[in-house]
């Protein structure tokens, strides 16, 4: 594996999102001195946090699942998860409700979905479940240490007994008909393969290598903060600072200082110069290469995935057909990933995930309310309405948004919210993501792995890249590995270590605060 030439005994991390802050940890750990930069006034990125009329919005992520891997970093500088961030086990970690009325609860338990499959679909299915779940338990098994957790110099690297593994599992066939061996039930399947809309892929065209997501959640389990996801970046920055990281908030970066090949120091905004030895750029894909006076040449264009529309409600009443996850699914299938991939029009029947966080920490609203964040992914802007056109379209979309929640049960939404923040790709681009999606750049075959925008920044020697964009990819688990692997290429490889398939903190307790200004509670 390269890694960084000459010293690297001062790095500067720019962003404190939790790609940022895992390598941040990863290199306090390896004995660095780290000092992180940060725009925002206080730490998270796209795991922010809005206080709006006393209701807690997480801003970016709410599913949470291998919690392990922030433990690892945390681990790093000696530090534990569970000293930080209180852990609830979500069962069940989803539901599932279906157009025809029909629901379902995914439970990361092998004997209680079995259970539930067989009351939901009959015991030929049961069976099938069981068989599926083995499958997605090998194939994790096979990527995680060779082709997820792992940085590439070359597509050479992908020649082990490990990609011979990958392909007897048939992981380079078709995501939805490789689950469909197992499960001949459409809504199952649905279960199952949705999870590569985030990917930004259909399941028709996406690898079924992708199922590992789906091993993820219905098989490690999801997890849920308590304060919130916000509480992981928060918890993640305390321990950092614990261990003798520089953090710096409100802290823009203008730009560069490069000399010989090498960045030499970071120029914030303020005027203030900041010497470095190495630098990892965990900001988007896009700010990185402005910062870098470049992007590097593809062949083909980067392709982004989908976007989405997100309505955070505070409402004075919730409805007891709500888990704490809900997968509010359309009667359309194909035609929405084609809609949301190809054409690029609005959903025309809606598949939703309705978060209730509220369900495990009340004080996350006023008492007597409730938290509900709905996500309607959409087109991004490359292929559907473009940013300003969000302006008008965006109102519009709330209220249909509203009334399919009401026909689909949600009787009386429109009445109970109190306090409400809609983001469309309008806000993700005024936040700086391509495309208009926070979701950044797709894992088509092309861009995936090896193929991926690496790390490594071609001209300057001690530049590595972190975050979403870059390897592996997208998503908080990938994103935790991301800053992981930015930090080897600093310090050297660590030592490998045997998959982990589940973690349970030991001791969970409150997020310890970290130390900001207080207007890091309030990055809006």
């Amino acid at each position: 594996m390269r890694t960084v030439p000459g010293a690297t005994g001062h790095v500067v991390v720019v962003g404190a999102g939790l790609s940022g802050l895992s390598c941040a940890l990863h290199l306090l750990g390896a004995g660095r001195r780290v000092t992180v930069v940060e725009r925002d006034a206080g730490p998270g990125g796209r795991a922010g946090r809005v206080r709006l009329g006393g209701y807690e919005l997480d801003t970016g992520p709410t599913v949470l699942t291998m919690p392990h891997l922030a433990d690892e970093a945390f681990a790093a500088v000696g530090d534990r998860l569970d000293r930080h961030v209180s852990l609830t086990p979500l069962h069940p970690a989803y539901r599932a409700a279906f157009a025809d009325g029909s629901a379902l609860d995914v439970h990361t338990d092998a004997g209680a979905m079995e259970a539930e499959v067989r009351r939901f679909a009959g015991p030929a299915e049961a069976a099938g479940y069981r068989a599926l779940r083995d499958w997605l338990t090998r194939l994790y098994r096979a990527q995680m240490g060779r082709f997820i957790d792992a940085n590439f110099d070359s597509p050479l690297q992908l020649l082990t007994p490990d990609l011979a593994r990958l392909a007897a599992l048939g992981g380079f066939g078709r995501l939805d008909r490789r689950v469909g061996r197992f499960l001949r039930d459409a809504r199952l399947r649905r279960v199952f393969t949705f999870q590569s809309l985030y990917a930004g892929v259909a399941p028709a065209r996406a690898l079924a290598a992708y199922a590992v997501i789906a091993y993820m959640d219905t098989v490690a389990g999801v997890w849920f903060p308590g304060g919130g996801m916000h509480a992981l970046p928060r918890g993640m920055a305390a321990a950092a600072a614990g261990a003798g990281a520089d953090l710096r908030w409100s802290a823009e970066v203008s730009g560069l200082e490069c000399a010989a090949g090498r960045v030499r120091a970071v120029r914030l905004a303020s005027g203030e110069r900041i010497a470095c030895d190495a630098v990892v750029l965990s900001c988007e894909l896009a700010a990185a290469h402005r910062l870098l006076g470049r992007a590097p040449r593809r062949p083909v264009r980067l392709r982004h995935a989908p976007s989405a529309v997100v309505l955070h409600a505070g409402c004075d009443r919730t409805w007891p057909g709500l888990a704490h996850h809900t997968l509010s699914f359309g009667a359309a299938w194909d035609r929405t990933f084609d809609e949301l991939t190809r054409t690029g029009r609005l959903m025309s029947d809606p598949s939703l995930l309705i978060t209730r966080p509220t369900t495990h920490d009340p004080a996350l609203a006023p008492p007597g309310g409730h938290l509900h964040y709905v996500l309607a992914p959409c087109p991004n802007t490359d292929i559907g309405p473009d940013a300003a056109a969000w302006r008008d379209l965006g109102p519009r979309y709330r209220d249909s948004l509203v009334a399919e929640l009401e026909r689909r049960g949600l009787t009386g939404f429109a009445a109970s919210v109190r306090e409400e923040l809609l983001v469309t790709p309008l806000d993700w681009t005024a936040q700086g993501h391509a495309a208009g999606t926070p979701f950044s750049v797709a894992h088509t075959f092309a861009q995936t792995g090896p193929f991926r925008p690496r790390n490594l920044v071609r001209g300057l020697e001690n530049a590595v890249l972190a975050g979403c964009g870059t390897t592996p990819g997208v998503g908080v688990p990938t994103v935790l590995l991301s800053g992981k692997l930015a930090a080897a290429r600093i310090t050297g490889a660590a030592r490998p270590r045997r998959v982990r398939h589940h973690c349970v903190p030991q001791r969970p307790v409150r997020a310890t605060a970290v130390p900001t200004p207080e207007a890091a509670h309030d990055p809006a």
